[in-house]
């Protein structure tokens, strides 16, 4: 794979939050194991979205792990795309649950190889400040890969799919990306990692996806390119998902102390449900 150019010259990933921040904050670790094949993705993230009302009213904030076994997930740009509706649902009709997430981010595929993280953080005093947080999951992400490379690097990855500031790559390779939703009192910080399989080939699906969805638009989109997205398999050598993971729920002890964790949680409830009926009804 070629190296491709950048906007800005990655760098090492900095801690966003201050050491006593996270010395106190009381973070609830919530695995959710691989969703069942065929299961609505969007049951994820309206699980999430009752979790920051949670939190904004007084639940400890969450740290929420999870992934699908196969599912396409665009963003809110994408779904204004001419013809995104019928790119949508040829994906759907060959069995790949689709949904439009209320992050922010453009489309991201969904396998077993790909790591969910989000961080469900209260804001009651509306004073944010999303490049800290950013930043904070960014260096999560990079410090959870230390056991097989130290070389995870920040900045935006040109033509690479979901593109932003904050992704986070080895030799130039994306293998990250995050994203950020809000609501009154809460916020989630979100993001994929891409552990097993071949990052050219889900370029090269969001790729196709995108041909499809833009229909003869020109711009407002993202110019996938080759050679830019790999997994830490290719990149690092990570042997699973698993692995990956494990070392993720070890950082996020390590860095927050006060941390509860190895709760297991199965997506469902009514609540949940009747969120993710409204998400779809909003958003696809």
């Amino acid at each position: 794979m070629s190296v491709p150019s950048h906007s800005d010259q990655p760098v090492q990933p900095e801690k966003g939050l201050q050491a006593d921040q996270q010395a106190t904050l009381r973070l609830q670790i919530w695995e959710t194991p691989l969703m069942r094949q065929g299961s609505s993705v969007l049951e994820a993230f309206a699980w999430e979205e009752v979790m920051c009302r949670r939190v904004g009213a007084g639940h400890l904030p969450v740290a929420h792990i999870w992934r699908h076994p196969a599912a396409f997930v665009a963003g809110l740009r994408d779904r204004r795309l001419p013809q995104a509706v019928e790119a949508m649902e040829q994906i759907r009709s060959q069995g790949t649950a689709v949904c439009v997430r209320p992050s922010g981010g453009a489309a991201v595929p969904l396998n077993p190889g790909v790591v969910n993280v989000s961080l469900i953080l209260p804001n009651p005093g509306h004073a944010i400040n999303i490049h800290d947080d950013f930043r904070e999951m960014a260096s999560i992400i990079a410090e959870s890969l230390t056991p097989w490379s130290n070389q995870a690097q920040t900045g935006e990855v040109q033509g690479a799919f979901c593109p932003g500031d904050y992704d986070v790559s080895v030799g130039g390779l994306k293998f990250c990306g995050i994203a950020q939703r809000r609501q009154a009192k809460a916020y989630i910080i979100t993001a994929f990692i891409i552990v097993e399989g071949q990052g050219d080939q889900l370029a090269a699906d969001v790729r196709q996806f995108y041909q499809h969805a833009a229909g003869r638009a020109s711009e407002g989109y993202p110019d996938v390119q080759p050679g830019t997205m790999a997994s830490l398999k290719e990149l690092a050598g990570v042997p699973s998902a698993a692995a990956y993971t494990a070392a993720l729920v070890r950082t996020l002890r390590d860095r927050y102390p006060q941390a509860e964790t190895s709760r297991v949680l199965s997506v469902g409830s009514e609540e949940v449900r009747l969120t993710a009926e409204q998400m779809k009804l909003r958003y696809d």
